[in-house]
């Protein structure tokens, strides 16, 4: 008798006419969005571990420091108005604004009506909230070991808060650029891209670290301190991204899902083989450092395309993202713009790669309109980012004194040390 009673609630309930799934599917969707928002939470560990590998030990209290916090900021506005920008009520196709804070629609609309039935109204929050922090956490390895914490954290503040989300309206929110069939799956460039940019811009205007060019044009390594920290970064990374791709899906189709999980593996793991091949040729020895990121570059530049690109063309895809990485790393220091971390290969140029692909690969999408999207972003958020680094700049500072930098973060922003009792110390 319980079961015939249930099983007429449920179809009650799940008979409305803008739904159309079950009551298990529903709750299937909406556990693996959830599932695939705390794989996309635990990416931020990732980027913690990898800056701080990647970088010198007398900066990984303020390396650790950042990724928290940004974290933090980025949930926090993300409720407090980025959601609202991001998916907007009146809405022009470039800007709109839904009202402060998150309320979920009412009554059973609200629980099961939402994205056609799929999930939740709060599902879809927590789930767009995990993605917010990524393109701050991105600008903090650019910018890393010589900037200024609070200048940092009042750059992501309002970067997070107000950039990110109304950009990424005019494709997701069902702007501009989704009425032109612009194409972007998952954020080759509404994330990577957006965060790549500002960390252009930062690490331009920051400066480079002392030592790390002469005079004479000469380049001066500057290794990072811990590498199996950044090896295991990359892994969870990439761990998260199948979180990242895989719930981009916006439910738990079982065949869609997977063919996400093909392609972005596929993609990673020639960008590996890519970044191998290409770093070895130039510099006559195999490079940790490039296959590391590597392995990002194709994650990033199968992001736009996963659910869409073939997976033999996820393989091009990556393989050919893991050299741009290496070749754009190597400009990069030619033109004197420092990224300890190599943010800017990563998450710009082969966001942009990524992007571009999608129109390259398949017959569905035009070239022009991609290109024409890369575009727009690129402009709005570098104007966007330099006017808040301005800002900063001219009013606080941007860049940690000299001495500050030479006996490191650690000490002269928080009085702490990563590795107690054990001298880190150097002399640029």
């Amino acid at each position: 008798m319980k079961l015939i009673i249930i099983f007429f609630l449920t179809s009650f309930v799940f008979s409305g006419e803008n739904t159309s799934i079950s009551e298990e599917m529903f709750t299937i969707n909406n556990t693996w969005m959830l599932i695939s928002a705390f794989l996309v939470f635990i990416m931020h560990l990732g980027f913690a571990t990898l800056e701080s590998g990647l970088t010198r030990a007398k900066n990984t209290v303020n390396i650790l420091f950042k990724n928290v916090s940004i974290v933090a900021i980025g949930i926090l506005t993300y409720a407090i108005c980025g959601f609202n920008l991001m998916y907007p009520g009146t809405f022009n196709g470039i800007f709109g604004f839904a009202g402060f804070g998150i309320d979920s629609p009412s009554g059973v609309d609200g629980l099961i009506n939402y994205a056609n039935g799929a999930y939740s109204y709060y599902t879809d929050f927590i789930f767009q909230a995990m993605f917010a922090a990524t393109a701050a956490t991105i600008v903090s390895g650019a910018v890393a070991e010589r900037i200024k914490l609070s200048s940092f954290l009042i750059f992501s503040t309002f970067y997070v808060a107000i950039v990110y989300p109304i950009v990424g309206s005019w494709t997701w929110g069902a702007g501009w650029l989704d009425t032109m069939n612009f194409h972007d799956f998952a954020g080759s460039t509404l994330v990577h891209s957006v965060g790549g940019w500002a960390a252009l811009i930062g690490a331009i205007m920051v400066g480079p670290r002392l030592g790390k060019y002469s005079k004479n044009g000469t380049i001066k390594p500057i290794l990072g301190h811990n590498m199996p920290l950044a090896t295991i970064g990359v892994f969870l990374l990439w761990f998260g991204w199948y979180g990242f791709n895989g719930g981009s899906v916006l439910s738990a189709d079982p065949e869609g899902v997977s063919f996400v999980f093909v392609t972005t593996t596929l993609a990673g793991a020639s960008g590996v083989i890519g970044a191998m091949i290409t770093s070895w040729i130039i510099s006559k020895k195999p490079d940790l450092s490039m296959i590391l990121n590597g392995s990002l570059a194709g994650l990033v530049g199968i992001t736009a395309g996963a659910d869409i690109i073939m997976p033999i063309y996820s393989v091009i895809i990556g393989f050919i993202a893991g050299i741009i990485v290496v070749l754009t790393v190597i400009q990069l220091d030619k033109l004197k713009i420092d990224d300890p971390v190599g943010a800017i290969s990563v998450h710009l140029a082969c966001g942009i790669w990524g992007t571009l692909a999608v129109g390259i690969f398949s017959p569905d999408f035009s070239i022009t309109t991609q290109l024409l999207g890369v575009v727009s972003y690129g402009v709005f958020c570098m104007l966007s980012a330099l006017i808040i680094f301005s800002i900063i700049k001219f009013t606080i500072g941007l860049r940690v004194s000299e001495e500050e930098e030479i006996i490191g973060l650690d000490i002269g922003e928080h009085e702490m040390e990563s590795y107690a009792g054990f001298q880190i110390f150097t002399v640029e």
